[in-house]
């Protein structure tokens, strides 16, 4: 059997056992669409569409959908921050799957609504995890595979090695996606052969050319090495990985001491996170197309060692099954 024929392939009708990970600020739709026309599975986050590339919910999916007609998939960060958050992503669900998706990405919270709704349309839900428990809540709900972050990955990375993870989860029934590292071929061949069911890539589709993100945060990428990429809990309130630039340098990485005494309380670690985020919405936005780093923040995992050079969607893939 071949490498690139899984249990993710078979369960999700895709050619490569691959999933873009859903980035903000850096999912635009036409690097979402691109990912699923090359036979990976594109994943579209729905913030990062309507809020930072400016298409209505409904009228971006309908471009993703002129662009390709292959399966796509939808993150929903299904974390209680507010009553307004929840219900829009309850309602972008609800379009999601009234336009055809019918893979769904949960992070940071219960799934259980999700893959109800998920289910309901004969679709499928993967849950991120950064170890065992959160593995076992997320089976709880009846989420249908796992996505396992590991201490390579952008965004908020774990803590724990991808074979540490694989180690952890593989007994548990399900697939098993390796988030974290993976820059380039020899990276996304050794997960599979780990015993991953398909790898989850980041970083390494912020440089292509169908990513709207400035030139410059594409050759800071393709130009640092894994030690260029810094945790700093000045973005969310917990370490989110970001490349180090003269910007990082001059105002650090740890959040200040008001903030760090606001998220150890019980009352109000819940404002200082609506702060961070309200916040970190507008920086992350603005940073996706600031030259050289000078202000903002430019995120991205460990996986930029593999990466040497800006291409195609469709070249990097087809590296990458080659």
């Amino acid at each position: 059997m071949s490498l690139l024929d899984t249990a993710v392939t078979r369960q999700l009708g895709i050619e490569v056992p691959l999933i873009c990970g859903a980035m903000y600020p850096c999912s635009n739709p036409e690097l979402v669409a691109a990912v699923s026309e090359a036979g990976g599975m594109g994943v579209i986050q729905p913030l990062s569409m309507v809020y930072v590339h400016g298409h209505e919910f409904g009228a971006g999916l309908k471009l993703i959908r002129s662009l390709t007609a292959r399966p796509v998939g939808m993150n929903v960060i299904v974390e209680k921050s507010s009553k307004v958050y929840q219900e829009r992503m309850q309602r972008y669900v609800d379009q999601a799957i009234e336009g055809g998706i019918r893979f769904f990405v949960t992070s940071l919270g219960n799934p259980r609504w999700v893959v109800e709704k998920a289910h309901a349309a004969g679709g499928f839900v993967y849950h991120d995890v950064t170890e065992r428990k959160w593995a076992m809540k997320g089976l709880e709900a009846g989420v249908d595979g796992l996505i396992a972050v590991n201490d390579r990955a952008g965004g908020h990375a774990g803590p724990k090695s991808a074979e540490a993870l694989i180690a952890e989860l593989s007994d548990l029934g399900v697939p098993v996606v390796c988030a974290g590292g993976i820059g380039g071929e020899e990276d996304f061949v050794r997960a599979l052969r780990m015993g991953y069911a398909a790898v989850q890539m980041g970083t390494r589709f912020i440089a292509t050319t169908e990513c709207t993100a400035h030139p410059d945060y594409k050759r800071a990428i393709v130009e640092a090495d894994a030690e260029d990429v810094v945790l700093t809990e000045r973005i969310t309130g917990v370490p989110v990985s970001v490349i180090r630039t003269p910007y990082i340098e001059r105002t650090g990485t740890k959040a200040g001491p008001l903030a760090r005494w606001m998220l150890k309380g019980r009352k109000t670690k819940h404002w200082m996170r609506t702060i961070y985020a309200l916040t970190s919405l507008r920086k992350l936005k603005h940073s996706l197309h600031t030259a050289r780093g000078r202000d903002d923040y430019w995120q991205a995992g460990r996986s930029v060692a593999g990466i040497t050079e800006v291409l195609p969607v469709a070249e990097v893939i087809r590296r990458m099954t080659a």
